[in-house]
This record gives C-alpha cells, sequence and structure tokens, in this order.
C-alpha cells in the first residue's frame, strides 16, 4: 500500500482529481446542451414574477425557496418528485391561489439569489408571466346576463386575497369577503392591473375582454366563480398585435 506522502501516491491523487474534474465538466456541458429539450418535457408552469426564459430558468434557478418564504400569499410552490428535472422549481397554480402583487413590490424578486427572477423588474407592471385568455366564454355569468351573490369560490376555498378597501397590506381568505352584484364582473373588479381587463359589448353579449396591460397574474382566473373556471392563464404567453 502506497504512503500518502510518497511521490507515487501523490500522482496518482492528481490524475484521479484530474480526471473527476473532466468528468464533471463534460457531464456540465452535456446536461446544459439537453437543456432546451428537456425543457419542452417539462409540463408548462405559471412561473413566479420575474423568471426569465425558461431553459435559463431552469438553468439557473438553485430551488432554494427563497421566494416560497417572502410570498404573502402563499402563490408560490415547489415542484414534487413527479417534474423530473424540474423537481423543486417554483411554479404558481393559479385557480389554487394567484399572484396578487400583495407585496407590491414583488418580493419574490428581491429573495431571488441568482437573478432567475429577473431583478430588473422594479414594480408589477413591469412583470410578465403569461397572458389570461377567455377559455369557456359560453360559461360566463356576464354573457349569461347574470349576477352573483356570496363567496367567489365557495366556504371551502383556501385561497387569500387583498381586498384594499379592507387593509392594503394584509390579504383575507377570499371566501371571507362577500359579493352582490347585478351582473359579473368579479375578474375585472378583483385585476390589480389597471387596465388589463374590461367588461364590454362582444357581438351583443357581454364578456371580459382582455388587453395589453396584462401581467398573467392569475387572479381573475382564481376568482372565476364558475366551475371550471371561465378565464385561464396561458403561461410565458405574451401580447401579440394584431
Amino acid at each position: 500500500m502506497l504512503s500518502k506522502s510518497s511521490p507515487r501516491y501523490k500522482a496518482s491523487r492528481r490524475r484521479f482529481l484530474r480526471t473527476v474534474g473532466l468528468f464533471i465538466g463534460v457531464m456540465g456541458t452535456s446536461l446544459a446542451t439537453l437543456l432546451p429539450v428537456v425543457a419542452k418535457l417539462i409540463p408548462p408552469k405559471l412561473r413566479p414574477p420575474g423568471a426569465i426564459e425558461e431553459v435559463d430558468f431552469l438553468a439557473s434557478c438553485i430551488k432554494c425557496g427563497q421566494c416560497v418564504q417572502v410570498c404573502p400569499v402563499e402563490a408560490i410552490f415547489l415542484a414534487e418528485l413527479n417534474e423530473g428535472i424540474g423537481i423543486g422549481v417554483p411554479y404558481i397554480d393559479a385557480r389554487s391561489q394567484a399572484c396578487d402583487f400583495s407585496c407590491d413590490a414583488v418580493q419574490c424578486v428581491l429573495a431571488c439569489p441568482t437573478g432567475s427572477l429577473s431583478h430588473d423588474i422594479t414594480n408589477k407592471e413591469e412583470v410578465r408571466m403569461g397572458l389570461a385568455r377567455i377559455a369557456k366564454p359560453e360559461s360566463c355569468l356576464a354573457k349569461l346576463g347574470l349576477g352573483f351573490k356570496g363567496q367567489a369560490r365557495g366556504a371551502n376555498f383556501t385561497g387569500l386575497l387583498r381586498q384594499e378597501e379592507i387593509d392594503r397590506w394584509n390579504p383575507i381568505p377570499v371566501r371571507d369577503y362577500l359579493y352582490d352584484v347585478d351582473l359579473c364582473d368579479l375578474c375585472v373588479r378583483e385585476c390589480p392591473i389597471e387596465g388589463a381587463i374590461s367588461l364590454e359589448d362582444v357581438n351583443g353579449y357581454k364578456l371580459p375582454v382582455i388587453h395589453e396591460a396584462c401581467v398573467g397574474c392569475g387572479v381573475c382566473e382564481m376568482i372565476c366563480p364558475v366551475e371550471p373556471t371561465v378565464i385561464v392563464i396561458d403561461e410565458r404567453k405574451v401580447w401579440e398585435s394584431t
């Protein structure tokens, strides 16, 4: 057995460390080239505010969970084992809990240590998470000429939402806020982005209309009282001028 102080042992150790270093380098390069392919296999997810391009996001996110900890409405989750390479990556399920910008300063962006959530974002109007879409216009209460009274998502819904007339900084349970409107416009009245959605005449009916200001936060999807929801968020989609 070679002594640890012998020249042969030291030379052998250097060769071993060089081999390990080369292996790690090759594997890292291989994974980096595969990431764009693998990213396409991961089911689309709504990412937190400020998320950079998906491939770069998957590569740079260290799954630290800092964004999860600072979110005032607990909208951010970390993907579980069934996500494969996406395990531990933060995402938002808007129907269960939207990002309602209760923090105003986009705290998740400020908490991100790697820039996976772009530090160029300084306010909610600069966020581009996705784009709302009217998926089931035939089910929309406004189109049917109906109002809404009561709890938007029922007594068992656990989601939170900031109601500025009650408390600007502390979101309350959606089930604790009662609505009473002659024509349903919950998606419009609860949208945190001015000018992102409006209720308009469309072919003789009232319908929500999405505008360029929409950032894809998901509040409209969360608050819609119809099941399944009339309005959904398309992840990563951006406004296209017609």
